[in-house]
C-alpha cells in the first residue's frame, strides 16, 4: 500500500498485542489456530531479511513446548474429572497436608482438554509476541520511544534485542560447529551451545544499553519541579490504571468498569504524563518514522480483534469457550472468523519493504544513531 518503506514499529506491536488480547478471551482451539494462522500470514508477507526477523519460528517452537508442558503437568499432578477415561495410569494420592495432590492416575478427556486449551491459548499469545519481534526492528522501535521514557528505553532495548541476538548467535554457532565437524542437533549440540549463546546475546544487549547511556541518550533540560511531579504522577497513575484495566479484560469475572473503561483512563493519563514530561527533553530525532494511513490500518486491525472478541466474551457469545464436559467439537462463531480475517489484513495494508534497503544495513547503525 503506497510506496515501499518501513512501517512504524509501534504499529506492529499494537497489532500483535491486539491479537494477544483477543486470544486471551477464548479457549476455542479453532479461533486460536485462526489467530496463529493470521499472524503467520502477516509475518510471511512482511518479514524483512534480518537475523532478528527469524525469531518467529523460535516462538512457535516455544509455544509447542508450552502446550506439551501444560499437558504433562495435568497428567502428572492434575485431578481426574469426568467419566471418559483415555489412559489408565498407576496413581498415588498424596497426604492431605500436601493439599491432596495426586500423582498419575486415570487420564480423562474432561481433565485433559482444558489443559490443552489453556496451553494453546498461552502459546497463541507467545506466538503473537513473536510476530511483533519478527516484524518490528528493535533499533527503529527504540527511536520511537518517547523522550520522557528514556530510562525505560534503556531497559527496553536490552529486553527487545535479547531474543533477536539469541537467534543470530544460534545460527552462527551452528554454522561454526558444522564447519568443525561437530553435531548441530541433539542434546550434545544443545549442551555445547547453550552457554555461549546466552552469554553472547546478553552481552551484546547490555553493551548496547551501556553505549546509549554513555552517549547521553535521553538527556533532559531544566524542568520545573511542579511539572516534573505532575508528569510523574500522571504517568505512574496511568500505568497502574492501565494494568488494572488489562487485568479486567483478561479476567472473565471482573466488573465491566474494571476492564476497558479503566484501561482507557489509564492510557489517557499515561499519554498526558508522557507528553508533559517530553516537553523538557532536549532530544532530537533524525528521520523519524512517519505515522500514516498504513500504520493506522495495521494498529486498528489489532484493536478490532481485541475489542470484538472481548465484546463477544462479555455478551456470552456461544463458541468462544470450547466444550469440555462433556467433550465436544467446538463451534466457530462468525465474530471470530471476521476477527481472523481482519487480523490478516496487514499482509495487504502494510507497505512493502524497500527493495534497496536491507534490514542488515539498518541494524549496522551505531547505538547513538539508533537513539538519535
Amino acid at each position: 500500500m503506497g510506496d515501499p518503506r518501513w512501517l512504524h514499529p509501534g504499529a506492529w506491536w499494537a497489532w500483535a498485542l491486539g491479537l494477544a488480547a483477543g486470544a486471551s478471551r477464548t479457549t476455542n482451539p479453532l479461533i486460536l489456530l485462526l489467530l496463529i494462522g493470521a499472524a503467520a500470514v502477516v509475518v510471511q508477507a512482511r518479514r524483512p531479511d534480518a537475523p532478528w526477523a527469524r525469531s518467529f519460528a523460535m516462538f512457535v517452537r516455544l509455544g509447542i513446548v508450552v502446550v506439551v508442558v501444560r499437558v504433562l503437568v495435568q497428567i502428572v499432578l492434575g485431578t481426574s474429572l469426568g467419566p471418559t477415561v483415555l489412559v489408565h495410569l498407576p496413581g498415588l494420592t498424596l497426604p492431605t497436608w500436601l493439599a491432596g495432590l495426586r500423582l498419575g492416575g486415570d487420564v480423562t478427556a474432561e481433565s485433559l482438554l482444558p489443559a490443552v486449551y489453556d496451553g494453546l491459548r498461552l502459546a497463541t499469545i507467545l506466538i503473537c509476541i513473536g510476530a511483533a519481534n519478527s516484524l518490528a526492528s528493535p533499533t527503529r522501535l527504540l527511536k520511537s520511544v518517547p523522550a520522557a521514557l528514556y530510562e525505560l528505553g534503556v531497559s527496553v532495548v536490552v529486553a527487545l534485542t535479547f531474543t533477536p541476538q539469541l537467534v543470530a548467535d544460534v545460527d552462527r554457532l551452528r554454522a561454526t560447529r558444522r564447519l568443525r565437524g561437530r553435531a548441530t542437533s541433539g542434546l550434545t549440540a544443545i549442551a555445547g551451545a547453550a552457554v555461549p549463546v546466552l552469554e553472547g546475546a546478553l552481552e551484546r544487549s547490555v553493551t548496547l544499553a551501556a553505549a546509549m547511556d554513555s552517549r547521553g541518550y535521553g538527556r533532559r533540560g531544566d524542568t520545573p519541579t511542579a511539572r516534573r511531579r505532575m508528569s510523574a504522577g500522571l504517568l505512574l497513575g496511568g500505568l497502574v490504571a492501565a494494568a488494572i484495566g488489562a487485568y479486567g479484560l483478561v479476567s472473565a469475572d471482573s466488573p465491566a468498569l474494571l476492564g476497558l473503561p479503566m484501561l482507557a483512563v489509564g492510557v489517557l493519563a499515561a499519554t498526558a504524563g508522557t507528553v508533559l514530561a517530553g516537553r523538557g527533553s532536549v532530544r532530537t530525532r533524525y528521520r523519524p518514522d512517519p505515522w500514516r494511513a498504513p500504520e493506522w490500518l495495521v494498529a486498528l486491525a489489532g484493536a478490532f480483534v481485541a475489542t470484538s472478541l472481548a465484546a463477544a466474551a462479555w455478551s456470552d457469545v456461544s463458541g468462544l469457550q470450547a466444550p469440555v464436559s462433556p467433550p465436544g467439537w467446538p463451534s466457530l462463531p462468525v465474530v471470530a472468523i471476521v476477527a481472523a480475517i481482519v487480523a490478516a489484513t496487514p499482509a495487504l495494508t502494510a507497505p512493502a519493504l524497500p527493495a534497496g534497503a536491507t534490514a542488515a544495513r539498518v541494524e549496522r547503525r551505531t547505538p547513538l544513531q539508533a537513539a538519535a
